[in-house]
């Protein structure tokens, strides 16, 4: 018996949204920069939704025919990307909220939460929490336009 433990790397985070176009603008307000127009191992392409192969439908775990768009973000070309993925026949829940279980929030660090934060607040970003300190850090928490949490996090120089 083998005692190696398969080394991992970041892929991607999915996000399902309610509007691609919608979601691609906010998250451009955060520095988010397309990596690629749609998910090619998906057969997707961000601009029209079209339906998952039957394999692509069934490894997510979608009905067959469920139809789909999508986009892949980057942020200062690095990783983990962004997969953002637009259902439009499916009606979708709200996401989880701080309190629950799972992924709640995606934490994004700045080395000026102030600026960053009077600039999304002044482009109508819904803010939940002005910046505020915390423990060896300052956090603001907003939400996306489908109500993921986002953190936003400046760690306090060492």
């Amino acid at each position: 018996m083998t005692t190696d433990t398969p080394r991992l790397v970041w892929g991607h985070i999915n996000l399902n949204v309610a509007d691609l176009d919608r979601s691609r603008a906010f998250y451009a307000l955060l520095g988010f920069t397309e990596y690629k127009p749609g998910i090619p191992y998906l057969g997707l392409e961000a601009a029209a939704p079209r339906p998952l192969a039957p394999a692509a439908a069934g490894a997510l775990g979608l009905a067959e025919g469920t139809r789909a768009r999508a986009c892949i973000l980057e942020l200062g070309g690095g990783y983990p990307k962004l997969d953002l993925t637009e259902l439009p026949d499916l009606a979708g829940r709200p996401p989880l909220d701080t309190a629950d279980r799972g992924l709640v929030r995606l934490c994004l660090g700045t080395r000026d939460l102030d600026a960053l934060h009077a600039r999304l607040a002044a482009e109508g970003v819904d803010f939940l929490t002005p910046p505020a300190p915390a423990a060896g850090a300052r956090i603001a928490l907003c939400r996306d336009p489908d109500g993921t949490l986002i953190e936003l996090i400046q760690l306090a120089p060492r």
